[in-house]
């Protein structure tokens, strides 16, 4: 392997590795706030309300619901062992449609909001919030474009804030060799995980999440040991038909985006097209994850071509074991979760 491709890999799974890291070791804090409104009666509404963590508390933001609304917002969140959380009920004279719902103290954060609301005919309605628009009118009915903006965004959003499927990703970029390879490879792993987030989210198929959240850690120790074989002149089926183990794992990752994409909730109405962009918004994002890779390598070549640095014989073997271990690291967490 030449220098200039170990250099910006190692450099691009090291930022991935400290990324990972700190997310787990800040846990919530790096994950966005959620609203969930679910409509009991003609004008009752039950509310609940997830805060995301910061150095150990919730974080300062305040969910306000519709003026119509007799408790507009949630008392002190509490706790729960896994996040802050709060729950009220709530009257709405009226109903909601038409009402503006605002995260006070949004614009002074880097996070993000998603909103759910649950109607008592089974229509679900989700919307995402962000420092720059942290407030939202609720429609009657959403239009079939906002249903596809909301859903592609938070398609993009969820595929760049998996730090497992990027690896993963990464890791089958290490491994193959040619772009026509490289193009039969992430096009396998897109139709796999295309398929299953379809079944898993219409149902049709179901699989616990944590053994799924475990499996997709040990696929991704599978890929970093592909890599290391390869290497050493041993290329197992894997390394000649990548494809093959892209697809096989794809249908794995694609319950784990559906287990992101059920919280969620999909509108009754629009459910085609909001999987539809979910999808689009998380291939967007991973395509702009592998154009990032691919840049990062075009820079490591033209920077080993301006620098002389040292080229020790296992320095090609420090970015599949830092991302093999970082993957081990991820299953025995998963695991002990179970």
């Amino acid at each position: 392997m030449r220098w200039g491709l170990i250099f910006s890999t190692w450099i691009f799974a090291t930022f991935l590795g400290v990324l990972a890291l700190t997310s787990m070791a800040f846990g919530h804090a790096l994950q966005p706030g959620y609203l969930e409104v679910r409509q009991i009666d003609d004008d009752l509404y039950a509310a609940l309300w997830k805060v995301p963590v910061v150095e150990g508390a919730p974080m300062d933001i305040q969910a306000e619901l519709p003026g119509n609304c007799d408790i507009r917002e949630a008392g002190q969140p509490v706790w729960d062992g896994a996040a802050y959380v709060a729950r009220w009920t709530t009257n709405c004279p009226g109903g909601l449609a038409n009402g503006v719902l605002s995260i006070r103290g949004l614009e002074k954060t880097s996070t993000d909001v998603l909103v759910r609301f649950d109607f008592a005919d089974g229509e679900s309605q989700s919307y995402r919030l962000t420092p720059t628009e942290t407030s939202y009118e609720i429609p009657a009915q959403p239009g079939k474009f906002d249903v596809g903006k909301t859903y592609l965004l938070l398609g993009i959003e969820h595929i760049l804030s998996g730090i497992d499927h990027l690896v993963f990703v990464l890791a089958l970029m290490l491994l193959v060799r040619g772009a026509r390879r490289l193009v039969a490879t992430i096009t396998a792993f897109t139709v796999a995980h295309s398929i299953t987030l379809a079944g898993a989210t219409l149902g049709l198929v179901n699989l616990p999440a944590p053994p799924v959240e475990a499996a997709i850690a040990l696929s991704i120790v599978f890929v970093a040991a592909e890599i290391i074989h390869a290497q050493r002149g041993s290329p197992s089926i894997t390394g000649r038909f990548p494809w093959i183990v892209a697809f096989t794992f794809g249908l794995l990752h694609g319950f784990g985006f559906a287990g992101a994409l059920s919280e969620i909730g999909l509108p009754q109405s629009s459910i085609p097209l909001a999987l539809l962009f979910f999808n689009v918004g998380v291939e967007i994002g991973q395509l702009l994850f592998v154009v990032a890779v691919l840049s990062a390598l075009w820079v490591g070549k033209l920077l080993a071509g301006q620098i002389r640095l040292p080229q020790p014989d296992w320095i090609w073997a420090v970015p599949p074991y830092l991302i093999g271990s970082l993957a081990c690291f991820w299953f025995l967490q998963r695991l002990a979760t179970f």
